[in-house]
């Protein structure tokens, strides 16, 4: 997002040679973590019957759009990154926007980027109606919420996603994709040097207003999930074993995930807020290249944590994948 007559950026990450070589190793560790812990997850979903639910195929969908940075997008900038730092020159087309080449690589992994990022707040979300269907309507949730209804939403929020990273291109002349010096991935520029197109900007304003649209109704929906499993907590002291609260309340599986998926919400609105804010301070005019380098690697970080966070929250997850390292270790012993 910013004009191809400026001077190469430096961020505070990358001044130095020794900051460089710790960007890198950043980079690296990232990629073996992302796919790391989303093939485990995938592992886990795939590998057992009893996870083979719509929550389970939501899971899978996000582990999926999480293993695309992890493939896709972190790696480009590690080539790009290490080349620079081997030969003292940036590869050529990191000097150029998309418009001024025959093909740039940021024409595939820019949408990809976008794309699964987008996919992940749709994913987020529906997960969190899913579990607040589980909580607040228990009797009705295998009716409501059935395998080919999630299938046909997964299938949906993937064609929505993918299609809204590609509006800026399809939908403006004025907006390219480059390889931005300051935050070190494709990022969508300003095709045209020298002009502020609003028209451009507007289009590009799209992505924080659906993300923030989504996510501000997933944490309403938490809120009221949350508030929800609290008064039935309260009810349980009062209604013990008795059979009315057995058949009408959640079960307690429920209740974990929900909790569970409200600390994902959490998650990921922290990791995004940061580039809403600089999206939108782009469109006012700021460039704040530090805070970009931060800001869209605090997001791609956030591939990584899914997995973490259902190791902390759900111990049923975390004993199979335990049992599933121990199955690998055993039939790909260590050689002495």
């Amino acid at each position: 997002m910013l004009d191809r007559t400026d001077p190469a950026h430096c961020t505070v990450c990358c001044c130095t040679l020794a900051n460089k070589v710790l960007m890198v190793l950043f980079m690296v560790l990232l990629v073996f973590a992302i796919l790391f812990g989303n093939l485990l997850t995938l592992a886990v979903v795939v590998g057992t019957k009893h996870v083979h639910t719509p929550q389970g195929y939501l899971k899978a969908s996000l582990a999926v759009a999480d293993l695309a940075v992890g493939i896709f997008v972190v790696p480009l900038s590690v080539y790009a990154e290490v080349y620079l730092m081997v030969t003292d020159s940036a590869p050529e087309w990191t000097s150029h926007n998309s418009q001024v080449v025959s093909f740039h690589p940021c024409n595939v992994i820019g949408p990809i980027f976008a794309g699964c990022t987008l996919v992940s707040i749709s994913t987020i979300f529906l997960l969190t109606v899913e579990r607040s269907i589980a909580v607040l309507m228990p009797l009705h949730k295998d009716s409501v919420i059935t395998r080919r209804r999630t299938t046909t939403l997964i299938v949906l929020s993937w064609a929505g996603s993918f299609f809204l990273a590609v509006c800026p291109m399809l939908f403006s002349s004025e907006i390219a994709l480059e390889y931005n010096s300051c935050s070190r991935m494709c990022n969508f520029a300003l095709g045209v040097v020298g002009e502020f197109p609003s028209q451009a900007w507007n289009i590009l304003l799209l992505f924080p207003a659906f993300d923030f649209t989504l996510l501000c109704g997933t944490v309403v929906i938490n809120i009221v999930s949350l508030s929800s499993i609290r008064q039935h907590s309260k009810r349980r002291k009062h209604l013990a074993g008795s059979e009315g609260q057995r058949k009408t309340n959640p079960t307690f599986s429920d209740i974990k995930a929900a909790k569970t998926i409200g600390t994902l919400t959490v998650a990921f609105t922290a990791s995004f807020t940061p580039i809403a804010v600089f999206v939108v301070g782009n469109v006012l005019g700021n460039k704040w290249c530090n805070f970009s380098f931060f800001a869209f690697w605090i997001l791609a970080s956030n591939s990584c944590w899914n997995v973490i966070i259902y190791s902390v929250m759900d111990q049923k997850f975390r004993l199979r994948a335990h049992k599933l390292l121990e199955l690998f270790q055993r039939q790909n012993p260590t050689k002495t």
